[in-house]
């Protein structure tokens, strides 16, 4: 009673923190029980946590003990597998090193301990309380859709692509790829030996009982406090629509090509054709044909990325900027309600 009492005289204060390439983006939301007040946007360029960044941070964290800074996950060893079944995970991956989670019991992100433990670490001077994986603002923002809808969803970061197949909301397939680091030729060399690589015996299946909890890694309780995303459900989901008016079709001049013939939007195509040629061919998932891909642009690809699907493989392509700040702000709220 007294600790609901003392929670009405103070407001919330959202910190939301999204990293790019060369850049760090803040997000401050400062809300009542009612509506969100004030919000505040500030970038700064570093991806590391510096003086200048900290004081802005402290600036709003310092005016209510009711304070919530969340960050999206940047790690490239993160993913998703289409199952929740601690006997059939490691078939799609092995966990030993990682920490995952379950969405709504029906597939499960992971991602890599070591780089929990380093964002620990970079963030120690203000602390982290929530974490979330791009796989759960992707189901998020593509909520309507993914319930209805067998399709490819892409969310675009700055660095990095989250790549996702969904029937009807169940996953089939999920990949998150590092663009700076990810090897193309590896990748094909992977999808043609995977029936030789990859043990497919369940009785050798790793124990995952044996995985520590994610809430062992000291400071990030609440990410593995999240059990369950049914709260998600509360935000408000898109209006209703026809995809032609929902999302970007508008066709623009093609982007310039550097000496090698390719630019950044034909790279992102390149690896997201190698990741549905990997869902097509390896045999651990359930492949169907795709024909419809809804892309959550979150950093301004152009028009270049569109045509490339659309032209090359024959896909109808949907385009939607997303504000992945807001984003990450909007599951907080939901997840502290």
């Amino acid at each position: 009673m007294l600790s609901k009492i003392f929670e009405s005289l103070y407001n919330k204060v959202f910190v939301n923190i999204v990293v790019g390439r060369s850049q760090t983006t803040v997000y401050v939301e400062e809300c009542n029980k009612k509506s969100v007040l004030n919000s505040h946007l500030e970038s700064f360029d570093t991806i590391n946590v510096n003086d200048k960044m900290r004081e802005y941070i402290d600036s709003f964290t310092s005016e209510s003990p009711f304070h919530y800074i969340s960050i999206l996950d940047t790690s490239s060893s993160q993913g998703a597998i289409p199952t929740c079944s601690s006997r059939e995970m490691s078939v799609f991956y092995n966990l030993e090193s990682s920490k995952y989670m379950c969405y709504k019991n029906q597939w499960a992100y992971y991602t890599s301990k070591p780089d929990l433990e380093a964002l620990q670490k970079n963030y120690s001077k203000i602390g982290v309380d929530l974490i979330f994986s791009p796989f759960v603002i992707l189901s998020n923002f593509f909520k309507d859709k993914i319930d209805t809808n067998l399709a490819l969803y892409i969310l675009v970061e700055d660095n990095y692509i989250t790549v996702s197949v969904f029937d009807n909301s169940k996953l089939l397939f999920g990949e998150h790829i590092d663009m700076e680091h990810r090897d193309d030729n590896e990748e094909l060399m992977m999808d043609e030996n995977s029936e030789d690589d990859i043990d497919l015996d369940l009785e050798s299946s790793i124990d995952l009982d044996d995985i520590d909890a994610i809430s062992d890694i000291e400071g990030l309780d609440d990410f593995g406090d999240i059990e369950d995303l049914d709260a998600i459900d509360e935000i408000d989901e898109f209006a209703e629509s026809d995809d032609e008016e929902e999302f970007s079709n508008e066709e623009s001049e093609p982007a310039s090509v550097d000496t090698d013939g390719f630019n950044e939007d034909y790279q992102r195509f390149s690896l997201i054709q190698s990741s549905i040629n990997h869902f097509y061919k390896d045999e651990r998932y359930e492949s169907k044909f795709v024909e419809n891909i809804y892309v959550a642009d979150g950093v301004g690809v152009s028009g270049d990325l569109k045509r490339y699907l659309e032209e090359e493989m024959f896909l109808n392509v949907y385009v939607r900027h997303v504000d992945l700040c807001a984003e990450v702000c909007e599951i907080a709220k939901a997840e502290l309600k």
